[in-house]
């Protein structure tokens, strides 16, 4: 058994994306489906993703991972302690979850949430800094490719199989088949080498943090360094406002989990690998810089298909092709983005740097997407459903505006 240690890295980068996804959309999705469902208002729901800030605020512990190996009482090095026990307390919190969450005490979920999510970060930053050592660079590839195919993976297991499941089981059985699905990232670290030469860094907690700071600004200028943020910050911030939204969105149109988890999560696992693929394509044939244009506009334009379907009849098939279309164009944007931060980052800061870069691109979005379910509910209160949903869908796709218009007038970002 000894001698398979550390033999497979491509199959633990598939098992370490997935357990990365899975507490993920467990909060970012699978949650806003029970909540709906147990009566809560969507304002609610809207604050309630706040819990995922940990995911944009990992940057202020990321120095730690850098720092200091995790105790544990197996011998695990740095990163995999860290790995490890994130692993271990997403599992046992999560099986607290199923044993003990009440829609009437949404402090204690909130409380839950904030554990899966703060060490679901710390679980991310760990496996992100053993993908980039563990190989040479010409491994990276296959690297991040087995990882995406685990997240995605774990997409369709946390939201369709769990959606499908809870119509015939009960919630709390999902929640703790999902615990316990966790346990798949300790095989992942089994299988996966350990960076044999690494040793803890002599700067300390500080120092990492202001010097990755002190060098982006120093390297692009203050002002191209600004815009660049700027941009950063901005360019995703449609998809990840409306993210809270999309499942109560389906439930108000009067879709069923089976229909949601069968059909439209399963049209949009696909789609998005697609626009996965098809985004590396556009930077191989044409130019980043045209790349996020592209992908921009289309999640744009996407994202205004809902607000037409919230107008119109309530076919699935009608939902499906506007999801696929919407996850198609996040997907493209999703791979040219982390070309685009990837393309910012200096080496030698990876872990740190990147995860600044990371969380100050969710930040925003996220701290906007706490109040999505309050501006959802005003509308919808102030018309009917269908209208305010409507108008709720244009109102984001408007926010897709600013970083477009910083890329295409800007000269922050190059011409790679």
């Amino acid at each position: 058994m000894n001698n398979l240690r550390g033999q497979f890295p491509n199959i633990s980068m598939t098992l370490l994306g997935f357990t990365c996804g899975l507490p993920y959309m467990f909060l970012f999705s699978t949650l806003g489906v029970w909540l709906r469902e147990s009566g809560a208002s969507l304002t609610s729901i809207g604050f309630l993703s706040w819990m995922i800030l940990a995911y944009s605020l990992k940057f202020l512990w990321s120095p730690l991972v850098d720092k200091f190996s995790f105790p544990n009482p197996i011998g695990l090095g740095r990163r995999k302690s860290w790995i490890f026990s994130a692993q271990f307390i997403i599992f046992l919190t999560l099986l607290i979850f199923a044993l003990s969450a009440d829609i009437n005490n949404l402090l204690l979920i909130f409380a839950l949430g904030m554990t899966v999510a703060i060490f679901g970060s710390f679980q991310d930053i760990a496996v992100d800094a053993l993908r980039i050592e563990m190989g040479a660079p010409q491994d990276q590839g296959n690297f991040a490719a087995s990882y995406q195919f685990g997240y995605r993976a774990a997409i369709l297991v946390a939201t369709s199989a769990a959606l499908i499941l809870a119509e015939i089981y009960n919630w709390e059985l999902i929640f703790v088949g999902i615990a316990f699905l966790m346990l798949a990232g300790w095989l992942g670290i089994f299988l996966a080498p350990e960076p044999a030469s690494l040793s803890h860094s002599s700067e300390n907690y500080f120092d990492l943090l202001i010097n990755s700071i002190k060098d982006f600004f120093t390297r692009f200028g203050i002002f191209i360094a600004s815009v660049l943020l700027l941009i950063v910050a901005t360019y995703r911030l449609t998809d990840i406002l409306v993210g809270p939204m999309t499942m109560p969105f389906y439930i108000d149109m009067g879709f069923s989990k089976t229909e949601i988890g069968s059909i439209v999560k399963v049209v949009a696992l696909f789609a998005s690998i697609a626009g996965f693929f098809f985004g590396g394509l556009l930077i191989k044939k044409l130019s980043l810089k045209n790349a996020l244009i592209i992908g921009g506009l289309l999640v744009l334009l996407t994202n205004v298909g809902f607000s037409i379907f919230a107008l119109t009849e309530k076919y699935l098939g009608a939902l499906s092709l506007v999801v696929a279309m919407d996850s198609f164009a996040a997907g493209i944007v999703g791979t040219v983005n982390i070309a685009f931060l990837t393309s910012l980052v200096n080496k030698k800061f990876v872990a740190t740097q990147y995860a600044l870069l990371t969380s100050f691109m969710m930040l925003p979005g996220k701290v906007f997407a706490g109040l999505s379910g309050l501006l959802a509910d005003a509308l919808i209160f102030n018309s009917s459903a269908e209208v305010g949903w409507a108008i709720f869908f244009v109102i984001t796709s408007v926010l897709a505006t600013p970083a477009l218009l910083l890329i295409i007038f800007s000269k922050a970002v190059r011409e790679y």
